[in-house]
């Protein structure tokens, strides 16, 4: 049975010498890993974190492994691409997607959640330095465990105003809020705790590293 769906790229990882398994999350199959056939003379930029991509999938009912293949971009993120610091922001946000959202997961809604924030971000002009922030505690609603005050508390430290005002404040006037470097880093190491808790797992989000660098 071959059907077509939009998948949003999250991770892949090599298969074999020509294939990979392509790790999505969408609508109809929710956070599913898809077998792709690659070659030398396949463009691997079309699987970058969060791309948003239409492909025919393959169900096979003896296999659990699915196969994707004839994709195309119907929603270009050249405002994402075409920036470092949006692309550096965008690894770090699929990642996190990657370790938080299991294997078989299909919440209602959370696909078409994701779209919307990537094309968010990938409209914003300037004053983005906060988006990745709002994104983590969003996700947290969405998960299901709303984040407020007294929750984050224990995690926040001394960035616990901040992160009340990041809380509290309409998502414009968030995004202008002024954080050094170093505040955002500590935000956002706050919040990974804060999802590792609700979520008993550990996060270990490695491209944290390259955010810490991006908000030195």
């Amino acid at each position: 049975m071959i059907t077509k769906a939009e998948l949003i790229v999250l991770n892949y990882t090599k298969f074999s010498e020509n294939s990979l398994v392509l790790h999505t999350l969408s609508e109809e199959y929710g956070r599913r890993g898809f077998l792709v056939r690659v070659s030398p003379k396949s463009s691997m930029a079309r699987f970058l974190p969060l791309n948003i991509l239409e492909a025919e999938i393959t169900e096979n009912p003896k296999s659990d492994l699915w196969y994707a293949r004839n994709f195309v971009t119907r929603t270009p993120l050249t405002g994402i691409r075409e920036n470092i610091h949006k692309n550096t922001m965008t690894l770090f946000l699929s990642e996190v997607l990657y370790r938080v959202i299991k294997d078989g997961t299909n919440e209602e809604g959370l696909s078409e959640w994701l779209k919307r924030e990537i094309l968010t971000l990938n409209a914003l002009k300037s004053d983005f330095s906060n988006f990745h922030l709002l994104f983590l505690l969003d996700l947290c609603s969405v998960l299901g465990f709303d984040p407020d005050r007294e929750g984050l508390a224990p995690f926040a430290g001394k960035q616990l105003k901040p992160m009340n005002a990041l809380l509290t404040l309409p998502f414009e006037a968030a995004l202008l809020l002024p954080l050094t470097g170093a505040a955002r880093n500590e935000l956002a190491e706050s919040i990974l705790k804060y999802i590792e808790h609700h979520t008993e797992s550990a996060v270990n989000v490695r491209s944290l590293a390259v955010l810490r660098e991006l908000y030195r």
